[in-house]
């Protein structure tokens, strides 16, 4: 509660990965694969994916300016779409690397130190330069708001609620 800024965002980070993590815990492949909230065709399976692609896409191809490619190019753009031989274990294991990347090029990082956006995405934000704060207060708000997607979809499967 009375921790510094880089450690506060580091956790709340964190915390929100736990959240989705456990948003998926206890079901089978066939939940994980459900779109339980129609219209959408979202899944829970599809949102790990999702997540995978949004930390390599903010920490190594932003901050770090690496030219890497998607995690799974089978997935689409945004890591949503579903692979039938690509199991929730995969996709975790996949995500939770993408994690610890993240956390390797950013161990030794100011959070004024910046990363370079996309000429597209600088179009659009105005700038081209993002710092490290921005990226991560960035991905609290990209997991929060994909953890309540999570939350509806989880509910709908099997009537699990809470954090």
């Amino acid at each position: 509660m009375h921790a510094g800024e880089r450690a506060m965002l580091e956790s709340w980070l964190d915390f929100h990965r736990a959240t989705l993590a456990l948003k998926c815990e206890g079901l089978d492949d066939a939940q994980l694969r459900t779109a339980s909230v129609e219209p959408s065709p979202m899944t829970l399976l599809g949102l790990v994916q999702h997540m995978a692609e949004v930390e390599r896409s903010w920490f190594q191809r932003v901050f770090a300016g690496q030219d890497v490619p998607k995690v799974h190019e089978a997935c689409g753009d945004d890591g949503f779409t579903l692979s039938p031989g690509r199991g929730i274990g995969e996709a975790l294991a996949d995500w939770r690397q993408e994690i610890e990347r993240g956390r390797q090029l950013t161990a030794d990082a100011a959070l004024d130190d910046s990363g370079a956006l996309p000429d597209e995405d600088a179009a659009y934000m105005g700038e081209k330069s993002v710092s490290l704060r921005w990226i991560l207060l960035h991905l609290i708000e990209e997991y929060a708001r994909h953890n309540g997607h999570a939350d509806l979809l989880r509910e709908r499967i099997d009537g699990v609620t809470g954090a």
